[in-house]
């Protein structure tokens, strides 16, 4: 008598989560920190569920420039050199990013990234350069073929939580139009900077004072090649970055009630066309305004949030949900594949053997944002402190927006260490 061999437990797991929508982790997009955090956990052993309302390749204007502190998270993450030989920096036509240049009123001064001071045999840190979109479609490919890990287009609504409890068991969401739920252990929202449930479960809300307009320059003739640069002059700071090898990118600060981008001067586009356009290096004038011609200009808002402490028992916000700062240092993906670092290691298996122990999870998680702020408050105040100075003009003060509540919690701008 012959007898099948029983399914693996990895087989019972994936049909746990196809056909019933059960796991240990269920993880609400599957941007940036989503994809790494699902691919983080389902290494572990964890089953995770991976969600995400459009799985076609986003097209957005920032998250294109990854900083060395970043590239080696994803090191350290094993995206660098993952299954069937994915590496999410290869295959993009990502460009290699040394350092920046410093553009004030004409006068460049390159600022190169510093020599690794705990191993000089290396080479000097390089960051990457890229479309978004290629790399989000990496990052989602990769998660696609971690072992643990299924991946469902579906749109989350709400979250389910415990009626005796309030503990939240999972969300629910609508599949091709069906009403749909998903069910795990350890709820992980990261639904990025337009959180629908950020306002529910964070007591601050982010503050933006300035919107970054994109235009997509092509063969522009930049001053320092595989840098990214700062160009200082009238108004707000304006960069440029290479994203592939035709394509740079401009972004343009325009804050608030800024009076050249008033209707009257023919708004965002005559702002960029009078005031900035006659500030950028000459070299890179004739793809500016060719690119503004075309008239395809994009725009996200540049927001502030400090960070918050996950006290939601089953669940954990992370990524722009949790905490963002000015994009100007580029510093956004370096704090979510760091944070990704820091809580796979928090809450492995080892630590927690079971993601159901709230309050194990909830003591983990507060070490995690206490451990997180050597590396983040850096960012933060960097990011805040650069942006108020480099915008600073005779109409707008210098301060960094930090709300009085977090004050205490970081050191101030000024302090020397």
């Amino acid at each position: 008598m012959l007898i099948d061999d029983p399914p693996s437990f990895s087989d019972v797991q994936e049909e746990r989560r196809r056909l019933h929508h059960e796991a240990d982790v269920v993880v609400v997009g599957a941007g940036i920190m989503g994809c790494a955090v699902a691919v983080a956990m389902g290494k572990q052993g964890r089953s995770v569920l991976l969600l995400e309302k459009s799985l076609k390749q986003p097209d957005r204007i920032v998250g294109e420039l990854l900083q060395p502190g970043g590239v080696s998270a994803l090191e350290k993450l094993g995206l660098r050199d993952w299954i069937g030989d994915i590496d999410c920096l290869e295959g993009i036509d990502a460009i290699p990013v040394h350092g920046y240049e410093v553009i004030y009123y004409g006068q460049g001064v390159e600022i190169p990234y510093p020599e690794n001071s705990d191993d000089t045999a290396r080479k000097r840190p390089q960051g990457r350069s890229f479309h978004h979109g290629r790399f989000i479609q990496r990052l989602r490919e990769a998660a696609m073929r971690t072992p643990n890990v299924t991946v469902v287009e579906t749109t989350v609504t709400d979250v389910v939580k415990s009626g005796y409890t309030d503990q939240v068991l999972g969300v629910e969401s609508q599949t091709k139009g069906e009403k749909d739920c998903f069910f795990g252990h350890l709820t992980i929202i990261a639904d990025g900077y337009a959180s629908k449930f950020r306002k529910a479960y964070i007591k601050h809300q982010p503050v933006s004072r300035s919107k970054f307009f994109g235009l997509e320059l092509i063969d522009a003739d930049l001053p320092s090649p595989n840098h990214g640069h700062v160009v200082l002059g009238e108004g707000a700071p304006v960069l440029l970055y290479q994203i592939g090898t035709h394509e740079t990118r401009a972004l343009v600060d325009v804050p608030e009630h800024l009076p050249s981008a008033s209707v009257k001067n023919g708004g965002v586009k005559g702002h960029l066309r009078n005031t900035v356009l006659p500030s950028l290096p000459k070299s890179v004038r004739p793809s500016f305004e060719a690119a503004l011609d075309k008239g395809a200009l994009k725009s996200m808002p540049n927001s502030f949030l400090p960070p918050s402490t996950s006290r939601t028992p089953g669940m954990i916000m992370l990524g722009d949900a949790m905490n963002m700062r000015h994009p100007l240092t580029g510093g956004g993906m370096t704090v979510a594949f760091n944070d990704v670092v820091l809580l796979s290691d928090l809450l492995s298996p080892e630590k927690v053997p079971r993601l159901e122990d709230t309050q194990l999870v909830l003591k983990q998680m507060s070490t995690f944002h206490w451990r997180r702020k050597n590396l983040t408050s850096v960012i933060n105040i960097l990011a805040q402190a650069l942006y108020s100075l480099f915008a600073a003009n005779g109409t707008m003060p210098l301060h960094v927006p930090f709300p009085p509540s977090s004050q205490s919690q970081m050191p101030s701008p000024t302090t020397k260490n």
